[in-house]
């Protein structure tokens, strides 16, 4: 029976050193080589999705923007983006707040050009972050990102708002303090949802723009039924996901909330979980 298998990276396919394990690699290509479809479904970008698993021979349709960009055989299947009204809006609250944030677009991740003084503010206010950080950790999250062909730096948002064709697809915010009543103020806004990939930020999103999406497009495509999808996550933009999938799977190092909602739990990301899982789940089932 073929089935979709829709793997997340961060904390999931990625082990903690930001790295996929060659034996999660062998699982993949092996679960390819029986017939099946393996997805990559992450909050990061497209563009950084492909440059991640460009670094390992696998070759894998992706969910970009937490499902927002869908794209498979070179083919667009699905984009999902913010109402520019609503963006404004939403931008228009973090600068309030002078919260650093990105801004994930069609046509890259944009980065203002107040990134480094926003940041060292944020990392002043949350000593809970960076008594953790190393120096070269702190210097990484700190210095100003430079532009290549898939970061762009902004001054002013309508000009980015004002490029042709551009859709928004998420924003990424660094929070930690202030982080519920800004959830709060932002949840307000029509049209829009608010997940998170992890305990120090925030993503805002047209409340269509989610997990579920990518692996629901994904699975029309392949005329794959969803009663015959796996969903592998560990955090709380996993959970649309984990939701419609035929089986949810968490990871041994997820949030214990989204473990809870899972139906099965493999082994932690430092202990290949997701080649675990494929090979319990998906290629020893009969």
């Amino acid at each position: 029976m073929k089935k979709l298998i829709a793997i997340d990276l961060d904390g999931t396919l990625l082990s903690s050193n930001i790295d996929i394990s060659e034996e999660n690699v062998q699982a993949i290509q092996n679960a390819q080589k029986a017939g099946h479809i393996v997805m990559i479904c992450s909050g990061r970008a497209p563009e950084d999705i492909k440059t991640v698993i460009g670094k390992t021979p696998l070759q894998c349709p992706v969910a970009g923007s937490n499902g927002a960009m869908v794209l498979a055989d070179g083919k667009l299947l699905s984009q999902i983006s913010i109402n520019k009204e609503t963006v404004k809006k939403v931008a228009a609250v973090l600068d309030e707040y002078k919260y650093p944030f990105k801004i994930y677009t069609s046509q890259g991740i944009f980065i203002a050009s107040s990134w480094t003084e926003r940041m060292l503010v944020f990392l002043e206010e949350n000593k809970e972050i960076t008594k953790n950080l190393t120096p070269k950790e702190y210097k990484l999250m700190t210095e100003q990102p430079k532009e290549t062909e898939s970061i762009k730096i902004f001054d002013q948002l309508e000009a980015v708002l004002k490029i042709e064709n551009i859709a928004i697809q998420k924003f990424f915010v660094p929070t930690l303090a202030g982080k519920t009543e800004l959830t709060a103020r932002l949840k307000a806004f029509e049209g829009i949802s608010i997940t998170t990939s992890g305990p120090f930020n925030i993503e805002v999103m047209d409340t269509n723009g989610n997990k579920a999406n990518g692996i629901q497009v994904m699975a029309e495509y392949f005329n794959i039924p969803i009663e015959n999808t796996v969903a592998i996550g560990d955090n709380f933009n996993d959970v649309p996901m984990l939701e419609v999938a035929g089986l949810s799977v968490a990871m041994g190092n997820a949030d214990p909330t989204v473990k809870d909602l899972a139906d099965v739990v493999t082994l932690t990301n430092n202990e290949h979980g997701v080649a675990h899982a494929i090979e319990k789940y998906v290629l020893a089932a009969k």
